[in-house]
C-alpha cells in the first residue's frame, strides 16, 4: 500500500491544481479521485489492473510521451493554415484584390437584377391574376421598392399610378417615372389620403383597371437598422412606415413609454397574438418605473426574452425564431394604424375600381387576410370587415331572407377559389415569402 501511495503521490506532482479553472482543473479532479480511493475501505482496487491502466495513461500525458511520440510537422493556426499561409492570405495586396472582385460582383448583380432593394412575392401570380393589358390604368397601393410595378410596366403599355407612405419609396417611384415616360404617376400618402390624391390628378371613381395592395413591411424598411423595424439590427424604436412624415403620428418608443400595462397587454395580444402578452407587458412596465424607458430595438428584445427565458421558437420554415417577432409586428401595426388602412384600402377599391375591374392582395398574416377575406365575401358592417365570422353568427339575430341576402350582398367574385401561396421555389429563394397569401377578385357590381 505504501508503495501504491508513494507512486500516486509523484503523479500528483506532475498535476498542479489550478485554481483559475475551477471545476474543470483535471489537477483537482485527481486529487479528489486519489482521496477517494484511499480513505475507501476496498483498498484492493488501487492493485488492479484498471487502475494501474489509469495510473500509466496519466504519467505519460504528464511526461508528453505522444507529443514526442507523434511530433507536428505543420504548426497550423485555427484556420488550418500555417503562420506563412496565414500571412500570404490576409496580406494587402490580396484584400484589395478580393474588394475589387466584391465591387465588380455588386455591379454585376445591380445590372441583372432590377430588384436589388426588395424581391417581390409571388409576382408570376400577380401579372397571372392582374393581367395587365396595352392602354389600362392601374393602381399599385403599396409600391415599396417597384419590384411588382416594374413588371406591370414591362408585360403591357399600360399606365401606373403607384402610391406608397413612405418617402424613400416615393423617390424610388419617381427614378422609375422617369425610366417609364408618361407612364407613371408616383403619389405619396396612407390609403386614406388616397381619394384628395386622386382628386388632384382628376382621376375619378370607376375608372381604374386593377389594383394591387402588398400588404405589411418592406425589405428595405426592415434592412435598415435605423428605422426601427428589425429585431436582428439594433436602432431608435421608431417604426413609423411614413419616416417621420407626419411629426404627430407616435412612435413606438413613445408608445413603449406612455401606455399603461392594459393598453400594452391589448396591443400585443390582439395585434401581435402574442400568448405571454400578460407578462412582458408587465414587464415594460417594471422596467419603465424601475430602470429606464425601452429605446431601441435591442433593449426590447432584451426584455422579451427575460420574458420567455426557456421558449426556443421556430417560423414556419422550422428555422429558430426571436421571442420578440410577435411584439414588434404588433408596435407596427399599432404605430402606423395598418388595420384600419387596410380596411379603408379595400374599401376605396370598391369604389375606384371599373365594372370587372381586377383586385388583388399579397397579405403576410392572419389579420391581413381576414379583412380582406371579409370584404371579399360581404362580410362587412358599416363599410368595416366584422370581427365575427359569418359561421358564428346566431340564425336567431336574422329573420327574414331578404336581410339576409342584403347582408350576405358583396361587390366582388372571387377569381381563385382558395387562398394561393408562393411555391416552394419560391421560399427556398426568397424565405420572407413564406407567410404570403394571395386573393384576387372581380368587381361584379
Amino acid at each position: 500500500m505504501t508503495s501504491q501511495y508513494k507512486k500516486f503521490t509523484k503523479l500528483l506532482v506532475k498535476w498542479p491544481v489550478d485554481a483559475s479553472k475551477g471545476e474543470r482543473d483535471l489537477g483537482k479532479f485527481i486529487r479528489s479521485k486519489v482521496k477517494a480511493a484511499f480513505e475507501s475501505t476496498d483498498k484492493v482496487n488501487l492493485d488492479s489492473e484498471f487502475c494501474n491502466q489509469q495510473y500509466n495513461a496519466l504519467n505519460k500525458l504528464a511526461d508528453n510521451n505522444y507529443r514526442n511520440k507523434y511530433k507536428r510537422t505543420l504548426h497550423s493556426t485555427a484556420t488550418g493554415l500555417s503562420t506563412e499561409e496565414c500571412q500570404l492570405i490576409l496580406s494587402t495586396e490580396v484584400l484589395d484584390y478580393l474588394k475589387e472582385e466584391n465591387k465588380v460582383s455588386l455591379q454585376r448583380n445591380i445590372h441583372t437584377n432590377p430588384y436589388k432593394d426588395h424581391t417581390p412575392v409571388m409576382l408570376n401570380e400577380v401579372i397571372k391574376y392582374l393581367k395587365p393589358s396595352n392602354g389600362e390604368l392601374y393602381l399599385d397601393m403599396t409600391f415599396g421598392a417597384g419590384g411588382h410595378s416594374r413588371k406591370i410596366l414591362e408585360s403591357a403599355n399600360c399606365r401606373l399610378l403607384t402610391l406608397d407612405r413612405d418617402p424613400i419609396a416615393y423617390e424610388k417611384a419617381k427614378k422609375l417615372a422617369e425610366e417609364f415616360p408618361n407612364r407613371v404617376t408616383p403619389l405619396l400618402g396612407r390609403f386614406s389620403e388616397l381619394p384628395s390624391l386622386l382628386k388632384s390628378i382628376d382621376v375619378n371613381q370607376s375608372s381604374i383597371d386593377g389594383i394591387l395592395f402588398d400588404f405589411g413591411c418592406s425589405s428595405m424598411q426592415l434592412d435598415t437598422g435605423e428605422r426601427g423595424f428589425s429585431i436582428s439590427k439594433n436602432g431608435y424604436l421608431d417604426m413609423r412606415m411614413d419616416a417621420g412624415r407626419d411629426p404627430n403620428q407616435i412612435t413606438a418608443r413613445e408608445v413603449l413609454a406612455t401606455a399603461n400595462e392594459h393598453e400594452l397587454y391589448k396591443i400585443f395580444k390582439i395585434y401581435g397574438e402574442e400568448k405571454k402578452a400578460a407578462k412582458i407587458a408587465q414587464t415594460i412596465i417594471q422596467a419603465r418605473y424601475m430602470i429606464k424607458n425601452i429605446d431601441t430595438t435591442r433593449e426590447l428584445v432584451d426584455v422579451v426574452d427575460s420574458c420567455c427565458p426557456d421558449e426556443f421558437r421556430l417560423d414556419k420554415l422550422q428555422r429558430p425564431q426571436s421571442n420578440a417577432t410577435k411584439v414588434f409586428q404588433a408596435l407596427r401595426i399599432f404605430v402606423n394604424n395598418e388595420l384600419n388602412e387596410i380596411n379603408y384600402g379595400m374599401v376605396l377599391a370598391k369604389y375606384y375600381l371599373k365594372l370587372n375591374g381586377r383586385l388583388l392582395t399579397v397579405c403576410f398574416h392572419s389579420l391581413e387576410d381576414t379583412i380582406v377575406k371579409r370584404h371579399i365575401a360581404g362580410n362587412i358592417i358599416n363599410e368595416t370587415a366584422n370581427p365575427v365570422p359569418l359561421r358564428y353568427l346566431s340564425p336567431t339575430l336574422v329573420q327574414d331572407q331578404e336581410t339576409i341576402n342584403q347582408f350576405l350582398d358583396s361587390p366582388w367574385k372571387p377569381i381563385n377559389k382558395h387562398v394561393e401561396v408562393p411555391s416552394d421555389e419560391e421560399v427556398e429563394r426568397n424565405p420572407r415569402s413564406r407567410s404570403a397569401r394571395l386573393r384576387a377578385a372581380i368587381k361584379i357590381k
